[in-house]
C-alpha cells in the first residue's frame, strides 16, 4: 500500500527529499544507485494435473484447487540508470539472509565499485548490524565500508525503485501461475531479469525535490519566524 502522510511530517520529508536526492545524481559506474526490496511469495502446486493443449484447446486449462508448498521471500535489486535488475528466492528473509545477500552484490555484482548507494526500507533486518551478526567483525566491517545507506520513509516504499520493479516482476512473471518449489521459482526469476536486462528496461524517474516541494506541500513544517 502506497501511502502518503495526511498532514506535516518532517521525519517523511527529510528521508523523502533525501533520496530524491539520490535519484537526481547523474550514472557513476564507480557509485552505482542500487534499489533494493523483498516480496514474500506462496509457493502452490497443482492439485490435479492440467489438461493439455489440443487442436481445439489451445490453452491449458487448470483446476481451482491447489496445494500450498509454503513460503519464500523474493529479494529484488535494481540499477536504475544501469538497466539491471536481478532477483534471489530464498526460503526465509533473515538479517543473514540479507547479508549474504549484500556480500553478493558487493563483491560479484558490483566489484569495482568505489561504494555502493543503497536506497531500501526500514525492515528490521536492513542494517549495518547484520553483516556482524553473519560475519566475523573484519569482514562485517570490510562490508559495510562499500555502502552508502539512503533510507525510505516509513510509508515510503513508493519511493524505492526496486518497488517498481516487483511490480513489473508480479505482473510480467507471477501472476496466474502456480510455482511449486523454490528452485522452479528461482528459474522463472532468472530468465524473467535475462529478458529485462536484454531489452535494456530502464525507469525514467521524474518526481524531484521541487515537485515535492509543490506537489506535497502539506507534510512540510510551517516555519514561524
Amino acid at each position: 500500500m502506497w501511502c502518503i502522510p495526511p498532514k506535516q511530517n518532517p521525519e517523511f520529508v527529510a528521508r523523502m527529499e533525501d533520496v530524491l536526492e539520490v535519484y537526481a545524481r547523474p550514472y557513476n559506474e564507480k557509485y552505482p544507485v542500487v534499489c533494493m526490496d523483498e516480496k514474500p511469495f506462496q509457493l502452490l502446486d497443482e492439485y490435479l494435473a492440467p489438461i493439455p493443449m489440443s487442436k481445439t484447446n489451445h490453452t491449458e486449462k487448470y483446476d481451482c484447487e491447489y496445494v500450498r508448498k509454503g513460503s519464500c521471500s523474493i529479494f529484488m535489486f535494481t540499477e536504475p540508470l544501469g538497466g539491471w535488475r536481478e532477483a534471489h528466492a530464498l526460503p526465509r528473509r533473515t538479517a543473514n539472509d540479507w547479508a549474504h545477500q549484500m556480500k553478493w552484490l558487493i563483491d560479484d555484482v558490483f566489484s569495482n565499485a568505489e561504494k555502493i548507494v543503497l536506497v531500501m526500507d526500514n525492515l528490521n533486518t536492513h542494517t549495518i548490524g547484520s553483516f556482524y551478526k553473519t560475519f566475523p567483525p573484519e569482514e562485517a566491517f570490510r562490508l559495510s565500508q562499500k555502502l552508502e545507506i539512503h533510507y525510505t520513509p516509513k510509508h515510503g516504499s513508493w519511493l524505492d525503485i526496486a518497488e517498481i520493479e516487483l511490480s513489473a516482476l508480479t505482473t510480467q512473471c507471477l501472476l496466474g501461475v502456480r510455482i511449486p518449489t523454490i528452485d522452479a521459482l528461482n528459474d522463472s526469476l532468472s530468465a524473467w531479469a535475462s529478458a529485462r536486462n536484454s531489452s535494456q528496461k530502464s525507469v525514467s524517474w521524474h518526481f524531484t525535490t521541487s515537485d515535492s516541494r509543490t506537489k506535497l506541500k502539506h507534510l512540510y513544517p510551517e516555519i514561524k519566524f
